[in-house]
């Protein structure tokens, strides 16, 4: 279980990670709409629109971590946050620190990742 210090840390660490995230969203969208659609050169046009693709990639990934910092905010509130949803042991300090996001001890996403290889995942 976290402290109410630890609690508040993490805390202000997503929204840190969701502010910096929802601005890259604004200044993509805002580029793109800036961007000179009027390229008569083929290979210009190709370039951009594989820049914008590549771009696009990274920003739904993006999403999908916002939709799981949103999720991490929650179990704060909810105190769940930094418990293994699989064993129910607390996820170490460090953990939570490098992947905030995390549901899953160490022990228990090892085991995970070895089950998918094994699967075929």
């Amino acid at each position: 279980m976290l402290s109410e210090s630890q609690q508040k840390f993490f805390r202000n660490l997503l929204h840190e990670k969701l502010d910096e995230l929802l601005g890259e969203v604004n200044r993509t969208v805002t580029g793109m709409i800036d961007e000179n659609e009027n390229m008569p050169d083929p290979n210009d046009r190709a370039t951009l629109e594989s820049d914008r693709n590549f771009t696009l990639r990274i920003r739904d990934r993006e999403r999908k971590l916002i939709g799981k910092i949103k999720d991490a905010l929650d179990r704060i509130d909810q105190g769940t946050f930094g418990v293994c949803e699989i064993c129910e042991e607390d996820i170490t300090e460090g953990r939570l620190i490098a992947r905030p996001v995390t549901t899953l001890c160490i022990e228990c996403k090892k085991k995970q990742e070895d089950e998918e290889k094994i699967k075929g995942i």
